[in-house]
């Protein structure tokens, strides 16, 4: 059997004899066809089609003979108005499944339209992300910072820097090692060789200010105060920051007068728990970070001298890139012949300096200077110290 296709008014209709013969057989006013043999052939048959514009008669279709029907084709691609066809064909029927493909509408704001918002991204998946936390029961001691940087040193999956050295530094006044908090004691200050204070620590003490340049005066008298000084806290000696009420005899390391919760002032001043106002005041300081520079006032002259003075040095003393070995002396009798209306040359000084080579044009290079005595005036010695090759000597009666 074959289909046939008729179209008309842009409508596609299918048409088999299986169609006809369910036709002539649910409409009375179609006859039935005869069943007869292949040989005879009725002259004309007729055959009536209702579809859903008109009605359309047809004569004279001559009746095909009975072959076998080829195998099912594709289904037959509609217009774009229709997303998919599908044909499922039967002995006794034939059905004709058509999917419309839904135009897109304007998404109007209104109360009756309930319809959930369409996905963004068509054909993505989505998954649930669920997370279950198990506290086992009874005790459980977290691990602290140590264990766990010791448990990723063993796996070694982390690059972890050299550790910095700790800092021994400590400061005059409250005997705490090491830079405090910028919002506490601060950084530390070189007071002299070896010695170092907090800048909180000694900006609030009592015999300290500031002057416009960022110096501070009278450190080194408030030290010396402090050594005779206990603190109301902490009962450690070093206190230099007393309460501002007259005839009030408490006072406190600056660190401790923190955590007493003494009250501070703008005018930097500062009162004890038992005299200071209830409540909050307009003056009051709570903030003590210090991010200009501030240093502290010191003669440079005399802290050269007592380095020198000192017999066995544990610190090197150095000036830009010269390094001071040792100062050297001079007996009565030489001080006729080893000095210049500038200088002193006493024997026995000894200073390295690191300077350009005179061999290579791109490399650096030690000059180790040092004075000697040879009948009995100054020998000038300059050893010139550089890897892969020999110490050169040079020698003269004069510096230059």
């Amino acid at each position: 059997m074959k289909d046939i296709v008729f179209c008309s008014n842009n409508c596609f209709v299918l048409y088999s004899a299986a169609v006809q013969a369910k036709n002539s057989e649910n409409k009375e006013s179609a006859p039935p066809l005869p069943q007869s043999p292949m040989k005879e052939r009725p002259p004309k048959a007729f055959h009536q089609y209702s579809t859903n514009i008109s009605t359309l008669d047809v004569h004279c279709l001559p009746q095909l003979q009975e072959k076998v029907s080829p195998p099912s084709s594709p289904p037959i691609m509609f217009p774009p108005a229709f997303e998919a066809a599908k044909v499922e064909a039967k002995p006794d029927e034939l059905k004709v499944t058509v999917k419309l493909k839904p135009r897109l509408k304007a998404i109007h704001s209104s109360l009756d339209d309930c319809r959930p918002p369409s996905k963004k991204w068509k054909g993505m998946k989505w998954k649930k992300w669920s997370i279950q936390i198990v506290i086992p029961k009874g005790s459980f001691k977290p691990p602290c910072e140590e264990e766990i940087d010791e448990f990723l040193k063993k796996l070694g999956t982390t690059l972890k820097p050299d550790p910095v050295p700790k800092d021994y530094r400590k400061c005059c006044f409250c005997h705490e090692e090491g830079d405090g908090l910028t919002d506490g004691p601060a950084r530390l200050l070189n007071l002299d060789l070896d010695l170092w204070v907090h800048l909180n620590c000694a900006l609030w003490s009592t015999e300290v200010y500031e002057t416009q340049a960022g110096a501070l005066i009278n450190v080194e008298l408030a030290l010396r105060r402090g050594l005779q000084m206990k603190c109301m806290f902490c009962h450690k000696m070093g206190a230099t920051s007393g309460c501002h009420r007259l005839r009030c005899t408490n006072i406190y390391h600056f660190t401790c007068a923190i955590k007493a919760q003494c009250m501070f002032f703008k005018d930097k001043t500062m009162l004890c728990p038992m005299h200071k106002p209830k409540g909050s005041h307009e003056q009051e300081l709570s903030y003590f970070a210090v991010f200009r520079r501030v240093y502290v006032q010191r003669d440079e002259v005399r802290q050269i001298a007592s380095i020198v003075q000192r017999g066995e040095r544990d610190h090197t003393f150095r000036v830009g890139s010269l390094i001071f070995h040792a100062v050297g002396q001079l007996l009565p009798q030489q001080m006729q012949a080893f000095h210049s209306p500038k200088a002193l040359f006493p024997v026995g000084y000894e200073a390295s300096r690191l300077y350009w080579s005179m061999r290579h044009a791109s490399r650096r290079c030690r000059y180790l200077c040092s004075i000697e005595e040879r009948d009995g005036r100054p020998l000038f010695v300059i050893r010139v110290v550089e890897q892969g090759h020999e110490d050169l000597v040079l020698t003269d009666t004069t510096p230059k």
